[in-house]
């Protein structure tokens, strides 16, 4: 058996050994806004229901281990003391990755993670209408775990309203899980499905994936892409080149003149297989 010290080994391999030790957990896709009304988006897994009278939900922005900066998320929450909290499923969860990636505290992640801003009903955040639960909170405290990298921040949210997508409910308006089909995180670039298991999303780029909203709306407007499509699409730093584009046609003959609808149709296979830049290269075919 391998015993550790947690003091005598670095910050970010026990982080390692947490996430993966510590799993499934569920995921906060977090919406808060600035104190200029400036929204932003981000998921957290170090979150969980604690209380049903108050109903209490806790999520926890850590302090990034490698440079001890805070996010803008814990910024927000200590600016205006309100998130809305919005439950991940597998219909968004190629999504919800993108918006994980560092923007600028000026760029909007519900633009770049092809996310709906729905207007909440007693908060100043913005629920994401594609999510189907949604929990518009006030918070009530934040406790800091520590002032080093890797130190969590205690988010004490109270549900003041909640919105339920009635999709996900059976006859007796009880949330169905088969239904509500939602995903959790676990270590490295695993998730897990509820009803299915685990599966992989590669983490991120490092740099800054061009976004949804950078996405022609030709394409943006599919009828047959999904928003997992479209996350996948968003998540490169650029688009293949014209040369890319013309060698991968001379290689496969069989998509030059197609049609739109063909486009996204081979498109698609080729994301369900991970292809990302096939399924650009497909896409930008004149």
């Amino acid at each position: 058996m391998l015993t550790i010290n947690p003091n005598n080994i670095p910050t970010a391999k026990l982080h390692a050994y947490l996430l993966s030790a510590i799993a499934p957990r569920p995921i906060a896709l977090a919406s808060t806004i600035d104190a200029n009304g400036n929204p932003n988006l981000s998921p957290f897994s170090f979150f969980n229901v604690f209380s049903a009278n108050p109903p209490i939900l806790i999520f926890s922005p850590a302090r990034r281990v490698r440079n001890n900066t805070i996010k803008h998320t814990l910024e927000n929450v200590l600016e205006t003391k309100e998130v809305v909290i919005n439950v991940v499923n597998h219909a968004i969860v190629q999504q919800m990755s993108l918006s994980s990636t560092e923007y600028a505290k000026d760029i909007n992640e519900f633009d770049k993670a092809g996310f709906t801003m729905l207007k909440s009903d007693v908060v100043l955040p913005f629920r994401v209408a594609e999510s189907p639960v949604q929990f518009e909170c006030r918070v009530n405290d934040i406790i800091s775990l520590g002032k080093d990298g890797g130190a969590g921040n205690l988010v004490i949210c109270e549900v003041i309203k909640l919105h339920i997508h009635t999709a996900v409910l059976d006859e007796n308006d009880a949330i169905d899980q088969k239904k509500l089909d939602l995903v959790s995180r676990a270590g490295g670039s695993f998730y897990s499905r509820a009803k299915l298991g685990f599966f992989e999303i590669p983490k991120p780029i490092s740099t800054l994936g061009i976004g949804v909203d950078a996405i022609p709306n030709e394409i943006k407007n599919s009828t047959i892409l999904t928003g997992n499509n479209l996350g996948l699409l968003g998540n490169v730093e650029a688009l293949p080149n014209k040369n890319d584009v013309n060698k991968f046609c001379e290689e496969n003959p069989q998509f030059v003149g197609i049609n739109s609808t063909k486009k996204h149709i081979f498109a698609k296979e080729f994301l369900e297989k991970n292809d990302v830049l096939s399924a650009w290269k497909v896409l930008l075919i004149n």
